[in-house]
This record gives C-alpha cells, structure tokens and sequence, in this order.
C-alpha cells in the first residue's frame, strides 16, 4: 500500500540541507522512506511508501525466491526510482538499500542482487544479524534518552519479525546484550503448514514453537526481577493502532499483556480474507498479524511483564540515523562495541590490565605512525578490539593460543560490527604472535587486497604494542615515534631501562620490518618530552 505525494524539493539553494533515501527489502513488503537531513543531523521525512511482497514465503518454504518474486521486486524498485529521481536522489551516497533475513538466507541470493543491479542500479546490502541490532539501536535510541525510566531500568527491545527476532538489552544507554533467535512469524506459519493441524488446534502448536525459543531467550537475558518490555515492528504497532485510541506514535504507547494477548486470540480466530477485509491490510500482513502477536505476549510474560510498550520506530529510522549522524556517533557507539569485547574478554577471563594497556598502546602507535600506514580511522577501532582479546585463546590452551582466539572472536557476537569486521578482528589478533599472514590460512584467504593488508598493517603494529607492555606492569604508557636513519624509534618517557622491552622487540618487530621496512628500536627519556 502506498502513500501519496506529501512534499517536493524546494527551491535550490538549501545547500544545509540534502535528500536521502533508505529502503528495506523484508520479508512482506518493500519500503521506503526519503527524508531531508540538515547540517545538525535533524531528519524531516518526507514521504514513505510501502509495496507487499512474498520474498519469505519463498525463502523460509523453498530456501529461493522464486523468478517471480524478483521480477515483482524489480518492478517495485523500479517505480521507487522514478519517485526518487523527482526528490533528486540519484546517487548512490544518497540512499542505503538493504535487505534482511528473507534475501541474506536464499539460497540464490546473489542472482537475485545481481538482477536487482541490473535492473534499478541499486547496490542492495543484505544485512547480517549484528547489522540489524546495529541499526535497531540508532532508531530506538532517541525514544530511551527522553524517558528517565526506561534510561535507567534494564530495557529489553524485541522485533518479532517475519524470519527472525531481534533482542537487545539496554541499561543507561548500554548495550548489554544483543542477539537474533530464528523466531519469526512466516517460520511459524511454515511449521503449521508441516503439521496440518486443523485450525483449533493451530494456537496449541505454534505456543508450543514459541515458548522453546522465549525460554532460550529468557536464559540468555538472566534477570531476577522484571525489565521493562519494549516491542517494535510493524504487527505491534498494528495493535498499538487499534488498542490505544489516543496514541500519536511520537511516544512510547503502554498495552497491557492480557489486552495484547486478547486481541491475538481474536485475531486467530479470523481466516485472512476476514482480517483484510475488516482492517485494510495485504494478505502478506494478514498472514503474519496473529503468530506474530502471539510471540510479543509469551516473550512479555517470560520477561514477567504486565504491559507491553510499544515504539513507533522501524529498521528505516535507524538506517536515517546512520545517514544523518555519519561520523558523529562513533565515539558513543565506539564505547558499545568495546564494551561488548570486555564483556567477550571477560567470559574467557583475560587479563584486563593488560589488554587494555595493550590496547592504549596500539592506539597511540597507530596515530603515531599514521603516515606510514594510512589506514582509515575505522581500523583503529578494529585494532583496538583485537588488542582486548589477543590472549583470550589462552583460555583453551597455552599452546596455539593465537588460533584458538580467532576461533572464539570468529565464533562470539561482538556488537555492532558487521561478520566482515569480525573476521579482520579475529585475523589481526591471530597474527599477533608466530607466523606471518599465508595466502592459505583459514579466513585470510578470503580477503581481498585492501583488507589483507590492513590486517597484515594491523598485526604488526599489534605485535609492538604487546612488546611494549612485556613486562606486564603497565611502565610504558607516554610514546612517541619517529622514523629516524631507516629505523622505526619508539621513544618512551618516564622509564629508565627498556632492554626487556627492546628483547620482545627483536623477537617480535619482524613483521613490523617486513611490512613497513623499517627495524624497530626502543630508547628510554626519563624527562618528559
């Protein structure tokens, strides 16, 4: 179903402000939102648009999408270009165009990006999980800054959509755990379909499907006292919209469970030509109303919530977030994602002096040494996390230790980074003893050139961190570097004797000198520089 035109471009001349678009290819729908972002990142939408789809239908059944289904999805992005060449968004900067479960898990989902390419010019990025709890933290954020309780009670955020929930744990503004459960309500009604149940005894089956992924959930979230429930997605706010007569949407609304649970026992007990036909939906949303409903109740009450709260945001206002803040949430975000590698390190109890001395250290070398490796400032960030877990294999065993951490980082959920950034994680802490990088190892071998020799860079610099905290007393903390007769010198202020740290560096500085071609030398200033 699509909105009509509420705003054009304005006349030229507002160069503070720039249109942008962002689109969701889900699994029931494709859509769309264009906004205006002004130079202090305030975001005015414009218009949005919704067109009903069957890509989870196909995925979750068939494990394809059918040719149908992406002729049908051409066909819709083909009329949202038009709108968009209108609101002068025609570059690729100007708009983010994602997908989620129902594309990422096709089995012939590069044919089906690759005919989108084709057709539209649009680059559609298939998000992985930790991308989505990413993104579902920067459109949910605003609404917890503005209500004291919810930014200081533990808040639990859940989307139940079509092929997956999504949870997030959030306490003053952190994120303390975040992850995808394969509950979703298009799964349900495939199971149904396997059952053939008759429709009395439909409610029985899919509580029982539900209830063994909320206790997985409930496990995973431990809490002896009950948190605050918020839901989001498009099912809930469907309810939202027919429960509270007076909620606008700009806050957050209040069901209580057993009125939420009432109207999905209603909603079960009408067929999919009656739900259409009394509330105006698509028959794709007919379809998932009802089992998605019936999640939000039991996940509400195996968190022990009365009431439901319900946020009227979506996936597209978290990727308008992104496309507005830009740069200018890394430090808050920077602090989620090494939060979370602390909390990784600590499970496989690390030795959090060191590490994160380790990690000041590798900071300070890679602005220090800018110049030489010239990588973007997002790498700094990757080397960071490396520089927390580089020991946490040595919870498995002393010997290949170094394997052993990029197998738990590879195989752990660290939020907000992308699978990709996982993997360089995982890698430049695996090199940070022992062999150099091989064009066989596991993971490296994948890369392409620009990612292999940031992760080459990275290790290295990695590696004369370590060297520089050898005696694991934290003495070295002031550095300087500067490239003097060929040589790399790291200056250290405040310390008398570096030989035990200038040994680690001859043991350790080959990949520095292979890498960068400079040996590495440390020399001690005991006055400050």
């Amino acid at each position: 179903m699509s909105s009509a035109p509420t705003t054009r471009p304005t006349a030229t001349g507002e160069t503070d402000k720039r249109p942008v678009a962002v689109i969701d290819i889900g699994a029931t729908s494709i859509r769309m939102a264009i906004a205006e972002i002004d130079s202090a990142g305030n975001i005015r939408t414009l218009e949005t648009l919704s067109q009903a789809v069957t890509l989870g239908k196909d995925t979750f059944t068939q494990r394809r999408i059918r040719k149908q289904s992406i002729e049908e999805c051409v066909r819709v992005l083909k009329s949202y270009r038009k709108l968009l060449i209108e609101y002068g968004i025609t570059r690729q900067e100007q708009m983010r165009v994602v997908a989620t479960s129902a594309v990422r898990e096709a089995m012939n989902r590069l044919a089906f990006l690759d005919r989108i390419f084709i057709a539209t010019g649009m680059v559609v990025e298939p998000l992985d999980e930790a991308e989505v709890n990413r993104i579902t933290y920067m459109g949910i954020q605003p609404l917890l800054k503005v209500d004291p309780k919810l930014s200081s009670d533990r808040t639990v955020i859940v989307e139940v959509g079509g092929g997956s929930t999504e949870v997030l744990v959030v306490r003053a503004g952190n994120v303390l755990f975040s992850n995808t459960y394969r509950l979703g309500s298009l799964r349900l009604l495939e199971t149904l379909e396997k059952f053939d149940a008759p429709l009395a005894k439909q409610r029985a089956i899919m509580e029982s499907q539900i209830q063994r992924v909320v206790e997985q959930i409930c496990e995973h979230v431990i809490s002896d006292t009950p948190l605050q429930v918020i839901g989001i997605g498009g099912d809930v706010r469907f309810a939202a919209n027919h429960l509270l007569a007076e909620w606008s949407g700009n806050a957050l609304g209040e069901i209580s469970v057993s009125a939420l649970n009432d109207f999905a026992r209603q909603m079960l007990r009408m067929s999919e030509d009656e739900i259409v036909q009394r509330y105006g939906v698509s028959f794709q949303d007919a379809e998932t109303i009802a089992p998605a409903l019936l999640s939000y109740v039991l996940l509400a009450r195996g968190f022990q919530a009365q009431t439901l709260r319900i946020a009227d945001t979506n996936l597209r206002d978290g990727l308008l977030q992104d496309l507005a803040l830009r740069d200018m949430w890394t430090a808050d975000f920077r602090n989620q994602i090494v939060r979370s590698a602390i909390s990784l390190g600590r499970k496989f109890d690390f030795d959090a002096r060191h590490a994160r001395h380790v990690a000041d250290l590798a900071r300070k070398l890679f602005a220090e040494l800018q110049s030489e490796h010239q990588l973007e400032s997002r790498m700094e960030l990757l080397l960071y996390l490396a520089s927390l877990l580089h020991e946490i294999g040595l919870y498995i065993n002393v010997r290949s230790n170094h394997k052993h951490a990029m197998y738990l980082i590879r195989n752990s959920e660290l939020f907000g980074l992308s699978r990709r950034d996982v993997l360089l994680v995982a890698l430049v802490t695996r090199y940070h003893r022992r062999s150099s990088p091989q064009p066989d190892h596991e993971g490296y071998a994948t890369l392409d050139r620009q990612d292999r020799v940031a992760v080459a860079k990275l290790a290295a610099i990695l590696r004369l961190a370590i060297a520089l905290d050898e005696s694991r007393s934290q003495r070295i903390s002031n550095i300087k570097c500067r490239i003097e007769n060929n040589r790399l010198i790291i200056i250290a202020t405040g310390v008398d004797d570096v030989s035990l740290e200038q040994l680690a560096l001859r043991q350790t500085g080959n990949l520095f000198e292979e890498i960068f071609g400079f040996p590495v030398q440390i020399r001690s200033l005991r006055r400050s520089l």
